[in-house]
């Protein structure tokens, strides 16, 4: 397997790509590249995540991956659909950190549906209105299906668990939308969907590769008569897990120490992540990561030697912002552009000047009594031997975050420049203790230290351990992706049903849309439509493209069921199938979808597939509002990025032929 996995992406000339994809230059690239560029996301998708070595052909390095993230931050994209895509993953990723492998999906469904709509002629202004209305059914129906964090996981009165268990979620006292809302979606629809989601776009189209951390607009914010009961989080991480069991349990570890340590307020269950940092350990089996209050780090055997000296002292502290190097300039401070040094003194070199900046650097900090220097970014290597030989400690890369947190538990104020110290910026009371030694377990010698103040601090440190060096990034990533499905699900105060309930969900009333949309027609025109050559009734564009839309996303629901073992595409697209029948034949409103839990022998047979609707599931499973509808809208937004890209470059269109502007729309 080569670096360019599992795509290759250097195209010049019509040709099939590894994965049975080929390039038609005679339609839309750039749609047919991110359709196939989507095929990286099926593997990472579902509770079941699956490793995946990508191996470097030219110098033979290897790196072990099991997220869409990290195998786009490994392999070399040289297309610019492919780049486009990579920028919207890491645009995402530094957000949420979770649903990167679901917006690539939806991403590469989509653009599969854009294409088959081109292919029946449908242009691309009425693409972009009926997916962008295709998208509204979507998003309102994350709206009234959500559900209230408030109380949820907690005993609830017996009327309250009955309406609950008739959807098959543990549902709270006041649901964001309760189940009658949830199931009664349909008839609203029915009776005023078709003069609220017409011929005008109520989204408004954010054509941008970059994500933003949108605000819970969808969420209730009602003030409510009776004191709000805290959500039980441990019932709220378990539903968030996804398959990471080990690493969702940490967070909730995590929670409980802050808990804890939040005297102000002990009945009240807390989870910061802002206030979480990790730690990862080569050297020791996966089953001693744990959780601990402070700060951990690990230190080289100088800084190890600083460290014994310190322990159990009471340390000063400064806090940097920054690197802490003499070249060091933050981005207000670039030099102008276009200016040109014609001489500098020949008798002052850069080392010189560094060993001057060094020189006066320790002397400040000796004059302050720093004992600890905690850094965003990174130290001169020079100036960390240096402080060591007068036993000051320098920490690096330690997060933002933790330096907030310092700085509010100490007094310090955190500083650009090492030069901007002052006895007004220098904080005090912490400690250092010694953690662990690890220099038996691995070949380069380390410690590891707490670093911690003397007041109650929330700041928790996840030790995450592996006998497997390639095993570490994926652990941490778990883990984040974990600790941020709880910090948004906790400031939403709202969660998805999930399992592919909100899926079936958005179908349903996408396919309903587009049948309404049909029998409109039908009755404006007669029943004399004609039949096209892809024997299809000549309908309105906008019911061929919700219908595509609602494809691509039981592709993605039927995908997620392969993944979960057990099942082949053809019974999972079976059985999503029937469902949507049942729910459709249901009578009233006693018809509930469930969620997607395989029950039988599973031997990927449509005979043998069922799925638990009579009883709830013992765990139940959740998704993150914000989350989803953030990774929806940036999907859809990528294809329209593409389509316009393939229609006004690709296919040449002329701007001076009449008509032609019609066809697009600006970014």
């Amino acid at each position: 397997m080569n670096k360019h996995f599992p795509f290759s992406f250097k195209i010049q000339a019509p040709q099939e790509m590894p994965g049975s994809t080929i390039i038609n230059h005679r339609q839309h690239v750039g749609l047919q590249k991110l359709s196939a560029l989507a095929g990286i996301s099926h593997s990472s998708l579902g509770p079941n995540k699956k490793y995946k070595f990508i191996q470097d052909d030219a110098s033979g390095d290897s790196t072990l991956v099991c997220s869409c993230f990290r195998i786009f931050e490994s392999l070399e994209l040289t297309c610019a659909v492919g780049q486009l895509v990579h920028e919207t993953i890491q645009a995402h990723q530094k957000v949420y950190h979770t649903g990167s492998g679901c917006m690539l999906f939806l991403a590469g469904a989509w653009s599969h549906a854009a294409l088959e709509c081109l292919q029946r002629g449908i242009s691309v202004a009425q693409i972009i209105l009926a997916m962008s209305e295709g998208m509204d059914i979507c998003l309102d129906v994350c709206k009234k299906s959500s559900v209230s964090t408030e109380g949820l996981g907690v005993e609830q009165p017996e009327s309250c668990t009955k309406t609950s268990a008739r959807l098959g979620l543990q549902m709270s006292k006041k649901p964001i939308g309760d189940a009658s809302q949830t199931s009664c979606h349909l008839q609203e629809t029915k009776t005023n969907g078709h003069k609220t989601l017409n011929g005008s776009v109520q989204r408004k189209i954010k054509l941008s590769r970059h994500s933003y951390e949108a605000k819970s607009e969808n969420v209730s914010t009602i003030l409510q008569p009776h004191q709000p009961k805290h959500p039980d989080i441990a019932h709220i991480a378990e539903g968030l897990s996804h398959g990471c069991v080990d690493a969702m349990n940490l967070v909730v570890e995590a929670s409980r120490i802050q808990t804890k340590n939040n005297q102000h307020d002990v009945s009240c269950s807390t989870f910061d992540v802002n206030k979480v940092t990790s730690c990862v350990l080569l050297g020791l089996s996966e089953e001693h990561s744990c959780v601990t209050p402070g700060c951990i780090v690990t230190l080289s055997a100088e800084q190890a030697s600083v460290a014994h000296h310190l322990k159990e002292q009471h340390l000063k502290v400064a806090l940097i912002n920054g690197d802490l190097s003499d070249s060091y300039r933050h981005l207000g401070f670039n030099r102008p552009t276009g200016v040109q040094r014609v001489t500098a003194p020949s008798d002052l070199s850069s080392s010189s000047k560094e060993e001057e900046w060094i020189e006066k650097v320790v002397t400040l900090l000796l004059k302050l009594e720093v004992n600890l220097i905690l850094i965003s970014g990174l130290a001169s290597e020079k100036l960390i031997l240096r402080c060591c030989r007068y036993g000051i400690l320098v920490v690096e890369k330690v997060m933002a975050s933790v330096l907030k947190a310092f700085a509010t538990a100490t007094g310090a104020v955190p500083v650009t420049y090492a030069t901007q110290l002052s006895k007004h910026c220098v904080g005090i009371e912490v400690t250092v203790a010694i953690w662990g030694d690890l220099s038996s377990h691995e070949r380069r010698p380390s410690t590891t230290v707490n670093i911690s103040t003397g007041g109650n601090s929330d700041l928790v440190t996840v030790i995450l351990t592996s006998c497997v060096h390639g095993k570490l990034q994926a652990l941490e990533d778990q883990f984040w992706a974990c600790a941020y499905r709880l910090h948004h699900a906790l400031r939403d105060k709202a969660i998805l049903p999930g399992a592919g309930l909100t899926e079936m969900l958005c179908i349903h009333h996408l396919q309903e849309q587009a049948e309404r949309t049909v029998r409109h027609y039908r009755e404006r025109n007669g029943d004399s439509a004609q039949q096209t050559k892809a024997g299809t009734t000549a309908n309105p564009c906008s019911g061929v493209v919700l219908h595509l839309m609602a494809d691509g996303l039981i592709d993605y629901i039927s995908t997620v069921l392969v993944n979960t073992g057990g099942i082949s595409k053809v019974g999972a697209r079976t059985a999503v199938s029937q469902q949507l029948r049942d729910y459709k034949e249901g009578v009233g409103f006693a018809a509930k979808f469930s969620q997607l839990f395989l029950e039988g022998e599973q031997d990927g047979s449509a005979a043998s597939i069922s799925m638990k609707s009579s009883e709830a599931p013992a765990v139940k499973i959740y998704d993150n509002l914000s989350v989803k509808q953030e990774a929806w809208r940036k999907a859809l937004d990528v294809v329209f990025l593409v389509l316009q890209a393939d229609a006004e470059i690709i296919t040449g269109i002329d701007q001076k032929t009449d008509g032609a502007q019609g066809n697009l729309m600006l970014l």
